[in-house]
């Protein structure tokens, strides 16, 4: 049986790191970019079963990916995270969702709180 690919986009290697670290240890393939601009080129090349990017990155942020993979590949669900970025007039989390992220998760969050949110998403 074939691992389900994610690909983790952050512009944090430590969160990569992890990330990579957990997801790979619970049976997953991983791919990292360090971007949103690289995410979309490792998605086109690679393929994923699921991604999951941070909102704020240089070069493409979150939004910019979550639309782009709307618009290919409208099936391939994506986890938006973010630590920061909330104002009164500007819910980042909510917008990826209104965008269409799957889920959404707040940093700091434990690696045992997104595998859960991982298995969830991916189970359908």
């Amino acid at each position: 049986m074939t691992k389900q690919r994610i690909l983790v986009a952050d512009d944090d290697p430590g969160i990569r790191r992890t990330l990579q670290i957990g997801l790979t240890q619970a049976g997953y393939e991983v791919i990292e970019a360090r971007d949103g601009a690289e995410a979309m080129r490792l998605w086109r090349d690679q393929g994923a079963d699921l991604v999951i990017s941070d909102i704020y990155m240089p070069d493409k942020d979150g939004l910019e990916v979550i639309r782009e993979l709307r618009g290919e590949s409208p099936t391939t669900p994506v986890i938006a995270m973010t630590d920061g970025g909330r104002s009164k007039n500007l819910d980042p989390l909510r917008h990826s969702a209104i965008f269409g992220a799957a889920r959404t998760i707040a940093k700091p969050f434990t690696l045992e709180a997104m595998l859960a949110i991982v298995k969830q998403v991916l189970a359908g």
